[in-house]
């Protein structure tokens, strides 16, 4: 475990419910429910994670089946698999990593650009 991460769900953990935390928290096992955090949560590349995230950060090394929304950014390394709708103002995919379904990217704050030229009438 990081020096960061305030918890973390071994390989051999299978849990269901609703997780709310402070800080990071790394999944290595199956986890199925809610999770809702400020922080970031680190799903690694052996994890299995089916439900619904509204969190600061994902970081997506494993698989994922769901609806996402992460206020801050998500990264899909190359080993992972998103499956679902996700929303987020930041994305960073590397190159294998796999998001199938709906990207919703906003920035929350910022007022929607007008036309094609960042705020001019085309």
């Amino acid at each position: 475990m990081g020096k960061d991460e305030i918890a973390y769900l071994g390989s051999d953990t299978v849990y269901e419910g609703k997780l709310t935390f402070k800080g990071t928290v790394r999944i290595e096992g199956k986890y199925t429910g809610e999770i809702v955090s400020d922080g970031t949560l680190n799903v690694g590349k052996d994890a299995q994670v089916d439900g619904t995230l509204n969190v600061g950060e994902l970081l997506l090394s494993g698989r994922f089946s769901g609806e996402v929304t992460a206020k801050r950014r998500v990264v899909v390394y190359a080993s992972g698999v998103l499956e679902g709708t996700l929303q987020t103002p930041n994305l960073l995919t590397e190159e294998g990593g796999v998001i199938e379904g709906q990207v919703i990217m906003k920035n929350p704050g910022k007022a929607p650009a007008k036309g094609l030229l960042g705020g001019k009438e085309a």
